[in-house]
Parts: structure tokens; sequence; C-alpha cells
């Protein structure tokens, strides 16, 4: 894997967008990343993880912003690598969540994280990916190294560099296995335990099998005890034992299926006569029974006859009591019209109450006629009558409105009288409050321009006092500028003066002075007091910076205060407050008088021309209020006159009645007594004649059917419910009677023989043979139910035997291969297949970083791969240790110190990289970043460490290191500088020597 281009912004302390190119220094192999402490250098390495992985190694849990505080809400925060892996070549576009600017409206968002993955294809860029999720799927296939992994063997950052030093076996295992791509070793281990799981569950399925068979066949041979180690043989002779007990129950079977057929038909011929029998006693007790019965039922039937002659009479006697009953009603009625007559009788026509009924027609007939007449005549009489309340009220109704009218058009003349005062008073009013109201827009404008003088005059005031405080802070940035400038001069002199002896501190004997070329030093310059370093100077330089852009600073603000207070005192004149104030009371008088004679106008104006509307009304109501009264005063008078003639009219037609509805009331109901009479005499002549036709007809009935009379008949009737009742029993008497007398005739009971059949002989005949049926077939059933279950477990026990021997042979072999590879006995070194393969790549590894430990530590140690095993049975095998020539011994690698520490992990970083680059399916690591760890050595450590490096030029490696030491800086010629600009963001600067 190598790290080619790198570009972002807003990240970290990078605001503005960087690109570094990594492929710079391919010529040189090493590069050294520089600046000063908090720049920004570990940041570019953080960049790439960040890319790679979505996280920064110093801020594991994501609580970091990783958007650059120096950022604006429009800025944008990304980082893009490209870099290229088994020769493709890929580019990584990532952002992090952060607030941005809204593209609509005001105020901040928050932008979703995002990520695109792109790989070259020929010269065009081809997505792959485009969504965080998507990315990390898919460079989880490309990039197989996890994010702890990739910190253990590529990018080496601050606090981790030791760590696969110091790692367990089993984090060390979890590194080399994606390196060295062993995971099919662990799929072997892992398919070899699964079989060895089944084999072993099909072996215990065999033999659970068989303990299974065995404990089923004593239950069909009925065995208590079971019998020692049962083998196929026992099993086969069980069941021929068994098949001839078949044999023998089902002879006995056949033998009482037979007898039970003998028995069965002599019961059953025995059951049939004793049923015969039965039935011929049942027969004759019911006969003998129902001759007991015979005259009761005989006499039934003589009164059904009796009634059913009297349901033939009984419609004539009712008709006849109908018709009397009705000639009786009708004789009621003409008593009582005869006693309503009474009254009229004299008067109107001499019929007294004892008018005899063929009289009545020709002496009432005549007095209806003149009735009749009568009341015709008062029919025109009546309607006038019927008027005159209508035609009151009507006259009653024009009187109060012709009052109603006389009195509107008095008032509607008051009104005009009074109307031209009440105009010409509104009038003067409008006029006065249209004159005040014009006066409004000159006094706002007075409120206006006072309210502003005040608030001038208000501002000059605190303006004042503002201004005397700006006037003493300048002083104050004045001096404190001048002291800054003062002080970096003071140690620039200085340095300058310090230059000599500095200068014959980084001397070294027997290397060329940069100043003469000679290799002796024989008095270096030696220092007087503290020496000024570069960082003191950048110190002070940023401190007279930020004294002098404070001093500008406060300059702006007395200035802009000089301004304000100027314009404060134009605008207020040479007016005091007080003076503005009383200024402003009285212009907000004047304009609210005006307001208010404004608001006034409007009304008075409506008023106005609602009073000359009204006046306009008035004068039209007077004259239509005149119309109407004259003509209501004509009709009131022509309705008053009609009434005066219908009253006389009536009066003559009334009599001695109080009106003529009275009278009318009297005739009619005269005229209706009259008919009533007449009715009721027609209607008692033709109910007589009907009852005297009813009672023939009943006579002539009663003869034909031989009753005596009316009672007689009326006894012998029965209702409905006693008529079925009866006709029932003797229906039911007479059936009964015929099934006796044909049971009895039955061909099938004659020639019985006279004693009762007894069937207990039979029965019990019959019962034995059915037990004995019963239970020869339930012992053959049962005897062939256990055979075939029992051949079946046979079968069954003899496959299991068969496959049992090619099952343990095969299980014997996959238990121990499987217990080897995955490090159990007789494993000794405890160490797992997988494991012992990674052995040997550590092994290697071990090899190929001594090469440069013992260089780097000038022979005194050497790391040695430790496969001893683990106290408590845990896994060993890819152990490390780290041997001391010194005194011949090995020890724990975190014995070392710092320095000793960092030689050996970067010893076998490199020593890793080698490795896994001359290892086919591995990963290439052809870049690597080395972050701090180098001030930890030595001048002399430090010397052979980087000529080590140095040699890893030739392999074609880029590594990068990010250091502080100052003779790193001037060993490495290609550097990767950041620095921090004025408005404290950095920028990157790389700088490649020429080739």
């Amino acid at each position: 894997m190598k790290i080619q281009r790198l570009r972002l912004a807003g990240f970290g302390p990078y605001k503005t967008e960087q690109i570094v190119d990594f492929e710079r220094f391919d010529a040189d192999g090493i590069f050294l990343i520089t600046g000063k402490t908090g720049a920004g250098k570990s940041s570019i390495l953080d960049a790439i993880c960040f890319a790679l992985y979505d996280q920064v190694p110093r801020f594991p849990d994501g609580k970091q912003p990783l958007r650059s505080d120096y950022c604006e809400p429009d800025d944008p925060t990304f980082v893009e690598l490209d870099f290229s892996l088994r020769g493709r070549e890929y580019r990584l576009l990532r952002s992090p969540a952060y607030e941005r600017a809204k593209k609509n409206g005001t105020g901040t968002t928050t932008a979703a994280p995002t990520a695109v993955l792109q790989v070259l294809h020929g010269t065009e860029w081809q997505g792959l990916a485009a969504k965080p999720h998507a990315v990390g799927l898919e460079l989880s296939t490309i990039l197989p190294l996890k994010a702890d992994q990739f910190l253990q063997v590529i990018l080496l950052a601050q606090n981790r560099f030791q760590y696969f030093l110091l790692a367990k076996t089993d984090e060390r295992r979890a590194v080399l296995r994606t390196l060295f791509g062993t995971t099919r070793f662990e799929q072997l281990e892992t398919a070899l335990v699964q079989r060895r799981k089944s084999l072993d569950d099909r072996l215990a399925d065999v033999q659970r099998d068989i303990v299974e068979h065995t404990t089923a066949a004593m239950h069909q041979l009925r065995l208590s005890e079971p019998p020692i180690a049962p083998d196929l043989g026992w099993f086969q002779g069980a069941l021929a034992d068994l098949t001839s007990a078949v044999d023998a129950a089902a002879e006995e079977s056949a033998s009482a299926a037979a007898l039970l057929s003998e028995a069965t038909a002599d019961h059953r011929a025995a059951t049939e006569t004793q049923r015969r029998q039965g039935r011929r006693a049942l027969a004759d007790t019911a006969l003998a029974t129902l001759d007991g019965r015979r005259a009761e039922v005989e006499e039934e039937r003589s009164t059904l006859l009796r009634a059913a002659r009297a349901a033939r009479v009984w419609p004539h006697i009712r008709s006849s009591r109908a018709a009397t009953a009705d000639w009786q009603a009708v004789l009621a009625a003409e008593t009582l019209a005869r006693v309503a007559w009474l009254p009229f009788g004299d008067s109107s026509a001499g019929v007294s109450g004892s008018t005899a009924q063929s009289e009545s027609e020709p002496v009432l007939r005549p007095i209806m006629d003149a009735l009749v007449r009568r009341l015709g005549a008062l029919a025109e009489v009546l309607a006038e009558e019927k008027q005159l309340p209508a035609l009151n009220h009507e006259i009653t109704a024009l009187f109060d409105v012709l009052t109603g009218h006389t009195n509107g058009l008095t008032r509607a003349q008051n009104r005009i009288d009074e109307l031209p005062q009440q105009i010409d008073f509104v009038g003067e009013q409008l006029a006065a409050a249209t004159l005040a109201a014009s006066g409004e827009t000159n006094a706002d404008d007075a409120v206006r321009r006072s309210d502003a003088a005040f608030t001038a005059a208000e501002n000059v005031v605190s303006l004042q006092t503002e201004l005397a405080g700006a006037g003493a802070q300048l002083l104050d940035r004045s001096r404190d500028n001048a002291a800054a400038a003062v002080a970096y001069e003071a140690l620039v002199a200085r340095r300058f003066a310090g230059q000599a002896s500095e200068l014959a501190s980084r001397l070294v004997d027997g290397v060329p002075c940069p100043v003469c070329g000679s290799v002796e030093h024989p008095a270096p310059a030696a220092a007087e007091g503290e020496q000024v370093t570069a960082a003191d100077l950048d110190s002070a330089q940023l401190q007279m910076q930020g004294r002098q852009r404070e001093l500008a600073d406060a300059q702006e603000t007395q200035a802009a205060l000089t301004n304000r207070l100027g314009q404060a005192q134009a605008l207020a004149g040479q007016r005091s407050v007080d003076e503005l104030r009383a200024e402003g009371v009285a212009a907000r008088a004047r304009l609210a008088t005006a307001r208010t004679a404004a608001g006034l106008v409007g009304g008075l104006r409506q008023e106005n021309a609602d009073l000359r509307d009204a006046q306009a009304d008035a004068r039209a109501a007077v004259v239509s209020l005149r119309a109407a009264r004259d003509t209501a005063a004509d009709t009131h008078s022509e309705r008053s006159g009609q009434r005066d003639l219908l009253v006389a009219r009536v009066g003559a037609q009334r009599g001695d009645r109080d009106t003529v509805t009275d009278q009318a009331r009297a005739l009619q109901h005269e005229l209706d007594c009259a008919r009533a009479l007449d009715d009721a005499l027609v209607l008692s002549q033709q109910r007589a004649a009907a009852r005297d036709a009813a009672d023939l007809d009943l006579a002539s009935q009663l003869a034909e059917q031989a009753f005596d009379d009316e009672e007689t008949a009326a006894a012998a009737r029965l209702d409905e419910r006693q008529t079925a009742q009866l006709a029932n029993d003797v229906r039911s008497y007479d059936d009964q009677r015929a099934a006796a007398l044909a049971a009895v005739a039955d061909p099938e009971l004659i020639d019985l023989a006279p004693d009762p059949v007894d069937l207990e002989p039979s029965r019990l005949a019959f019962a034995a043979a059915s037990g004995a049926r019963d239970d020869a077939v339930g012992a053959h059933s049962s005897l062939a139910e256990r055979a075939g279950q029992l051949d079946v477990l046979v079968r069954g026990v003899t496959t299991r035997f068969a496959a049992s021997a090619d099952l343990l042979d095969e299980h014997s072999q996959v238990r121990g291969l499987a217990d080897v590879v995955q490090g159990d006995e007789p494993n000794t070194k405890r160490m797992r297949l997988e494991t012992y393969v990674l052995a040997a790549q550590l092994e290697e590894i071990v090899v190929a970083a001594n090469l440069r430990l013992r260089t780097m530590t000038s022979g005194r140690y050497a790391l040695e791969h430790d496969d001893s095993r683990v106290k408590g049975g845990a896994r060993s095998g890819l152990g490390l240790a780290i041997r001391d020539e010194f005194t011949g011994r090995a020890r724990a690698t975190h014995s070392l110190s710092g320095g000793e520490t960092f030689l050996a992990s970067l010893a076998l970083a490199l020593g890793l990289a080698e490795v896994v680059t001359g290892q086919a399916g591995g990963i290439t690591l052809d870049t690597l970043f080395v972050d701090e760890g180098f001030g930890s050595l030595d001048s002399e450590t430090l010397e052979t460490a980087m000529s080590t490096l140095d040699t890893l030029r030739a392999g074609g490696r880029t590594i990068g290191l990010i250091s502080h030491v100052d003779s790193m800086k001037e060993q490495i010629p290609a550097t990767l500088r950041i620095s921090v600009t004025d408005q404290g963001y950095s920028r990157i600067e790389a700088n490649a020597p020429a080739e």
C-alpha cells in the first residue's frame, strides 16, 4: 500500500485548502514533517486515518471536533486521499458532520457526513461507493487492515508506536493474520473441529440408538433384565422365538372363532321365538282392553251425532236472536226520538207521542218541508251577519291608521321646522375642526425634529465620556506597543551577540566547522548568560505584532468616537437636554390637538350630510302622509255606512233571538228532531218484519233436525275443542281395535308354543364362546404387533452395527487431526495451525528486524521469537522477547527503556514491512509514517537509527518522520514544513531537493 497524495481543507488547524504530494519524496525515500509545537504535524496523519477509517488515532472516541475552529460558516471541511494498492489507484473523499451556513435564509444547519470512493481506470476516475456506510463496506474488501492494525504497521502514531512490540499473542495474531492472509488456516481449523463434532454426534447417535433398540426389544419380549452385551445374534434369535409364538396363537384364534359361530346361531333362534311370543301376548291383552271400553265409546259416538245436528240448527238460532235484539234496539231508539219531538209536536203539526206509526209519514213530512223553507230564507241574512265582526275590525283598524297618519304628519312638520338650525350649528363645528386638522403635518415634523435633537443631546454626553476613556486606552496601547518593540529589538541584539556560542555548541570533533572548515575546534566560544533561541524571537515577534494590532484597534476606536460626537453635536445644536425635552412636550401637545381635530372632521361631515338628508326625507314624508291620511278617511266613512245597513237587516230577521245565527240554530234543531223521529218509525217497521221471518225459519229447522225447541238444540251443541276431543277418542279407539285384530290374525304368530322360551342357557353359551374367541384374537394380535415391531428393530439395529465400524475409524482419525491443529494434546506447544504458520512469518520478521536493531544498538539487543507455553493454558506461539547481549539473557520487551523501546519498535516495523512486501498475497507496505520518538535517543543512537532508515531507500519505500530534533532537520533535506499564519491557522510547504 502506498500513500500518494493528500488534499484537505477546514480540518484541524488547516483552514484553507492544502495539498501534499507524497510522490515528490519517492526519490529521497525519507522526508521530515517539521514545524512548531501545535502547528499541525500530527494532524496530517490524522487526516490520512480519517479518510480511510472515519476516525483519528488521537481521538478514537470521536468526541473531539475535526472541523477547524478558524472556518467561517461558508468554508468547506474535507479530506481527499489518493493511494495505490495491489496495482490499482484509489481516491477517497470524506467530510465529517459540521455546522455550515444555510443555503436559504440566515443561520446555520448541520451538514451530514459524506464519503466518495473512486478507482482510476485509464485516465478517468470511476465511482465505487458514494455514502459513508457503502464506502466503509467497499474499503473493507479493498483494504483488509482495520484501523488499529493500520496504526501498528503503517502509521505509527504518537503513543501507539510500540503497540505491536508490546502486544499480547492474540492481539499480534490479529495483525499478522490480516497482513499475511492466513484466515484460510483458521477456516481449516474450524472445518476440522466442526467435522469432529459432527462425528461425535453421529457416533453418540449410533450408540444411543443401539441402547434404545435393546430397551425396545426387551419391552416387546417382556423381559425384565437387560441382556449382557447384546449383539446382532441376540436380536435375531429373539425375533425367531416371537414369530413361532405368533403362529401358535393364530391356530387357537381360528378354533375359537368356529365355536363362536355355532353358539351365535343357537342364541339367535331362541331370541326370535321369544320375540314372537311377546308380540302375541301384547295383541291379546290390547284386544281385551278395547272390548271393555266399547259401550263408553258408542255413547261418545252418539253425542257427536247430536252435536252435528245442533251445529246445523245453530246459525238459525243466532239469526233469530239477532233479529229480536235489533228490533228491541230500534224500538228503544224510536222511544227516544218521540221524547225529543214532544216539545215541538203541538206547535208544529199537532203530532203527539201517541201518534201511530202508520200515520207518521203524512204528519211529519209537511212540518219538515216548512222548516227547510224557513232555514233557506235565513241563509243570506246569516252570511251578512257573519261579515259584521270583520267589518267592525276593519273600521277600527282604519280609524287607527287615520289617527297614525295624522300624528305622523304633525311630527314631520315639526322636524322640518327644527332641522335648519341644527344644520347651521354642525357646519360651524366642521369648519373649526378642518382648520385645526390642517396643522397635523407641521406638528408631526416638529415632534420628529425635537426627538432627534433630544437623542443627539443625550448621545453627546455619553460619547464625551466614551471618548475620554478611549483616549486613556490609546495611551496605554501606545505604551504597550513601544515596550514590546523595545523587548523584541533587545532579543534580536542578544541573538546576534550569542551567534558564535550557538555555532560552537553544534561543533563536533572530526566534523568540519561550517564557518572556517576546520575539523579541530580548540577554543569554541562560550555562551554568556542564557541563549536566545529562534522560538524566543518568534514569541517576542508575535507579542509585538499583537501589541501593534491592539494599538491600531485603539486608534480606530478613538477616530470613530470623535466622528460620532461631531455628528451628535451638529444635530443637537447649542440647546441643552432640558430645553429640548420642553420643546418635545410642546410639540407633542400641538400634534395631539391636530390629530384630535382630524379625527372629528369625518364625523362632522357625515353628521352634516345626515341632517340634510333628514330634511329632504321630512319634506317628502309630509306629502306622502297627507295623501295617506285623506285615503284612510274616505275608506273609514265608506265602511261605516256599509256596517249600519247590515245591522238593520239582521235585526229584522232574528226574531226574539239574540242573533240570526241563534234563530237558524233553533230551527235546525227542530228539523233534526223531526227527521230522527221519521227515520225511527220507518226502521222499527223494518226490524219487526225481519224478526218475524227469522222466527219462522228457526221453527222449520228445529223440526227438520228433530229438536223439540231452541233450548234442546242449544244444549246438544258442542264447541270446536269438545268436538275435536270426542272425535279423536272415537277415531283412536277404532284404529287400536283394527290393529289388535290384525295382529291376532298375523300368520307369524300362529302355531306358537304356549310356554315362554328360556334364553339363559343359549346366552351363557354365546358369552363363553365370545370371550374365548376375543382372548384368542387379542393374544394373536398382540404377539403379531410385537413381532412386527421387533422385526423393524432388528432391521434397524442390523444397519447400525454395519455402519458403526467405519464411523469409529473415521472419528478416531478426524479427532486426532483436529486436536493437533487446534493446539490441544498431543500438541505439546499448545500452538494452533494458523499460529504455527504465523510463527514462521514472525520468525522471518524477527530476522529482518534484528538486521537493523543490532546496527542501531551497536550489537547489544536482538529480538527473539518466543514460542514457549504460557501459564494457565493460554495459547502461545507468537510471543516476542528481547535478548541483551551484555547479559546473554532474554527478557520481556516491556522492560526496555523509552529510547530502547523506540529502536526495537522501529526495527520491528521495518522488518514487518520487508517480510510483508516479500510475501505473495500479502499487503505491500510502500509507505511508513513515524510520529515522534526520536527525541528519546542520544545523538549517537539517533545517527545510527537515521542510517538504518536511510537504507530503506533502496527498497522503494517512502518513510515520513515527525520530529522536533534539530539534527534530523539538518540530515534530512526533504521536508514538509508546517507554518502558522498571522491569522493563527496553518499551511503546508513541501521542500523536496532538486534532482
